[in-house]
């Protein structure tokens, strides 16, 4: 409780507020008081107030009259409280940047609580988190050690993802805690793709939804049933990262469902959205349309056809209607699309692809500044904020809402921090990924890395008949014994994406709509 806050009370019949003042008092609050605005002005020049309580209806200097007059320099919370209820003088003074508002006549509870919602609410909302968190920390560790089922992780997910952002929110140390777990459990995932994930291609009806299959479990069903559908794929949007733009998302939709499909391995644009868009595995890619697949070590853009392969699942699907497909990767071409927005969302389908969070991911590798202000995670969620606040994609969706357009968001893999190297010996054709490496004669410590010696099995394309896939646990990332130390400085605590984790491979699947 905060004990000797000091309170300013303003109010032209202060005298019938002894009562209120005396309670406050035995509370252990020092209060001041004063009966106009000049003496109140007078009083906040000469001392600093924890909080000040202001009466709107005075004679004279009025309580908003002297809310204007109150310099800008000060920042105590001030509560305005008046008789009237007029929505004009409520939107007066909330205008003028109060802190709250109390309706007369007002008991000693309200107040107290109003006191304790200003200057404990950091305190009380800290406390409340660490016993919330302290209650289902158990819960949350006997789910982890004995999780099954890929259901079993996508709940997991979700609640520590959720109690990460609320500790971090509430700045406590208990997110220390919250982050121990949390690496317990991507361990555990490890080991649980580690021994699962052959088995979803070797028995595809018993598997979850998967890259090549998200389209037409996730998608189709909206454009099968006549609903006009924007989608929208945010390259390598975590879930957290939704979470803390979700608020935003809730003001322009009244329906949000949030489900997930799992990122197939590796977990890179080359091989996850290729796959979303054409309704294949890579390997199938490379088998039907070995013109249109490039290897890891071949140069060029390997995502130039994925309209051209969306548009074949949409023919094989049975859906011929006219859509647009478009890959934003600047403001001005955002802004465009935007513009155009009574033409194209006139198409029952349209599909929209957003590469910021991508390029912010890759930015924080090699520019100090992108570092600095993404030194942590409640940090990189914090800028992905004010991208999104200030981004076309949000006027879009404001725009969407408003003609009550069906909007699915998702994206084709996440990413993580990767902290501690592992070292790995090939050849000059083995792949750069940091977080999986394919090639031939791979060498590096097994218990590291999954490893795949046949990927076939896995509908994985090779591009040698002795080529190898080795897919790093979480926090890990490959390096090369050359300039190992300047390599392992360089790309230490930057975002990477390609290996096992599970930010990395639960995709977020949002549907948003206003029914």
């Amino acid at each position: 409780m905060s004990y000797n806050a000091k309170i300013l009370w303003v109010d032209d019949e202060i005298e019938f507020l002894k009562p209120h003042i005396m309670f406050l008092e035995n509370k252990g609050y020092q209060v001041k008081t004063a009966n106009n605005g000049e003496d109140a002005l007078s009083l906040i020049d000469q001392e600093n107030f924890d909080i000040i309580f202001l009466d709107e209806n005075m004679p004279g200097m009025s309580g908003i009259d002297t809310l204007e007059k109150i310099h800008d320099g000060v920042i105590t919370p001030i509560v305005m409280v008046t008789k009237s209820e007029e929505e004009s003088i409520m939107d007066m003074a909330i205008g003028s940047k109060i802190s709250d508002y109390l309706i007369k006549p007002v008991n000693p509870m309200q107040i107290l609580l109003t006191i304790k919602k200003q200057l404990d609410s950091n305190r009380l909302i800290k406390e409340k988190s660490n016993s919330d968190y302290q209650k289902e920390f158990r819960s949350l560790s006997m789910d982890i050690s004995m999780a099954q089922s890929f259901e079993d992780w996508l709940q997991i997910y979700q609640k520590l993802t959720n109690w990460e952002i609320k500790l971090h929110e509430a700045e406590t140390s208990m997110s220390e805690i919250l982050e121990t777990q949390k690496r317990e459990a991507n361990q555990e995932f490890f080991k649980f793709i580690k021994n699962q994930y052959p088995e979803w291609y070797a028995f595809p009806e018993e598997a979850p939804t998967l890259s090549h299959t998200a389209f037409k479990k996730m998608v189709f069903p909206k454009l099968k049933a006549g609903k006009k559908t924007c989608l929208i794929v945010v390259d390598n949007l975590r879930y957290d990262q939704y979470v803390i733009i979700r608020p935003l998302l809730s003001e322009l939709f009244n329906r949000q469902k949030e489900r997930f499909y799992y990122s197939n391995l590796p977990t890179t644009t080359q091989y996850t959205r290729n796959s979303f868009f054409s309704g294949l595995t890579p390997l199938q890619i490379q088998k039907r349309y070995p013109d249109k697949w490039m290897y890891d070590h071949e140069e060029g853009s390997k995502n130039d056809f994925e309209e051209y392969f969306l548009e074949l699942q949409l023919a094989r699907l049975g859906f011929d209607h006219e859509f647009m497909f478009e890959k934003i990767f600047k403001k001005d071409y955002g802004d465009m699309i935007s513009n155009e927005f009574s033409d194209w969302s006139q198409n029952q389908f349209n599909c929209l692809i957003f590469n910021f969070v991508d390029m912010l991911s890759h930015a924080k590798t090699s520019l100090d500044m992108i570092k600095e202000l993404s030194s942590s995670e409640k940090a990189y969620r914090d800028l992905t904020l004010t991208w999104f606040k200030n981004s076309n994609l949000y006027e879009i969706l404001k725009k969407l809402a408003a003609a009550k357009i069906d909007v699915l968001i998702t994206t084709d893999h996440g990413m993580i921090s990767i902290e501690e190297p592992i070292k790995i010996i090939g050849d000059k054709e083995t792949s750069t990924n940091l977080r999986y490496k394919t090639g031939k004669q791979l060498s590096l410590s097994e218990k590291e890395v999954m490893i795949v010696t046949n990927p076939e099995e896995l509908h994985l394309p090779k591009s040698n008949l002795s080529s190898t896939f080795v897919f790093a646990k979480p926090y890990k990332y490959l390096a090369y014994p050359n300039n190992y130390k300047k390599y392992v400085n360089y790309y230490k605590d930057t975002y990477q994406h390609g290996g096992i984790s599970m930010e990395e491979m639960l995709c977020p699947f949002i549907e948003l709509s206003n029914e």
